[in-house]
């Protein structure tokens, strides 16, 4: 995400809510369904070219958006909404959906609605994609009539939409892509659920590709020090068929080379002068080398060194002899096999493990595989 911003309303109690009042008073009017006391609104903002992302956690509310604040016209986008915890209910005209954990509802704002919130006690979080108009409409056959559109905790894309509203609050990934891409790609799946057109409809499993395939990529980057990147293991995460995990893979040639070429470029990082000169800080490096079965510098990928700004010669100095036998040079025996002969999806390094987690933020997830056409 391009920028983040915290919006909480100074407090809580009366005085928070007659701001809120003051700053929605064109948009919608605000009743709180609990002591005025204990009214509270926390806020936070995060934006990207295309859409903007928001994260709401409040106490039990209702906000009742009338014709009259229609006509106002200070509105006029969709939000393609989240709900994470506590109740979501939502009414436009004569439809009416009821929102739990897990479920995302399309929300057409030129049109009178009310939203009510309960959080049974606690407080209810949502995530909010907005987009203009012009962005979301042309994808819809009719556009007002798309409001109140539910994609329920079961619905086959849930749990990937939600998944995707988690990641675009971490750290940009770049082999995962954009985060506009990502934007393009879910407002695309939302549409087809809501009656989008013909060019639309062809194009979701399109865009189903690229929403898994960016959310696997960020969970490689995620894990690459550890055995957790096998097929299985991957497949059972994202509860994706073996079939259809290779052939996302395929212009990366192939699941197991993309795993190995992410663990080299770990441990040879480009512009990484430290490489240079072999000194001390090539260690582990060079640990990981033989790790990944890479026992001589002619194995590792020629970009790769070039990338780690690495020469030849000094490629050759630092390249770990091979410790099974004598120098492979003099073409003597070997008590292990040729390094191009030995796989490498599973080795793990020993550097230390990232902090950042990528668990999803829903439920009712469905526990069947799913094989992407």
């Amino acid at each position: 995400m391009n920028e983040t911003m915290l919006a909480d309303i100074p407090g809580r109690g009366v005085d928070a809510l007659k701001q809120l009042r003051a700053m929605t008073a064109d948009i919608c009017d605000v009743v709180p369904l609990t002591a005025e006391d204990d009214f509270h609104v926390t806020t936070v903002t995060m934006m990207t070219r295309n859409a903007l992302l928001v994260d709401t956690r409040a106490t039990d509310q209702e906000y009742d958006r009338t014709p009259a604040h229609v006509a106002r016209g200070a509105m006029d986008h969709f939000q393609i909404t989240l709900c994470v915890e506590g109740e979501m209910r939502f009414s436009s005209g004569r439809r009416e959906v009821t929102m739990g954990p897990g479920a995302i509802c399309l929300i057409d704002m030129a049109q009178p609605n009310r939203t009510v919130l309960r959080g049974g006690g606690s407080r209810t979080r949502l995530m909010a994609i907005i987009l203009q108009r012009n962005m979301l409409a042309p994808r819809l056959a009719h556009p007002d009539a798309a409001t109140a559109t539910l994609l329920p905790s079961n619905h086959p894309h849930t749990r990937l939409l939600a998944s995707h509203y988690a990641a675009l609050t971490l750290p940009p990934e770049p082999e995962a892509g954009s985060a506009e891409a990502t934007i393009e790609a879910i407002a695309d799946i939302v549409a087809a659920a809501a009656g989008g057109t013909a060019d639309i409809a062809a194009g979701v499993e399109r865009a189903e590709r690229h929403l898994y395939l960016a959310m696997i990529k960020r969970r490689i980057a995620d894990n690459l020090e550890t055995d957790a990147l096998t097929a299985d293991e991957l497949c059972r995460h994202f509860q994706i068929s073996r079939a259809t995990l290779y052939r996302l893979f395929e212009a990366d040639g192939g699941l197991s080379h993309y795993v190995r070429e992410q663990r080299l470029n770990l441990a040879f990082p480009p512009a990484d002068i430290a490489v240079r000169g072999g000194h001390a800080a090539d260690r582990p490096r060079r640990r990981h080398a033989l790790q990944q079965r890479f026992h001589l510098h002619s194995r590792i990928p020629p970009q790769v060194r070039l990338d780690a700004g690495r020469t030849e010669g000094a490629g050759r100095q630092l390249a770990p002899r091979d410790r099974c036998g004598p120098d492979h040079r003099h073409g003597a025996a070997s008590t292990g096999p040729p390094p191009h002969l030995v796989a490498v999806e599973t080795v793990p390094d020993l550097s230390p493990a990232r902090s950042r987690d990528m668990t999803p933020i829903t439920a009712g997830c469905s526990a069947n595989p799913r094989v992407l056409p």
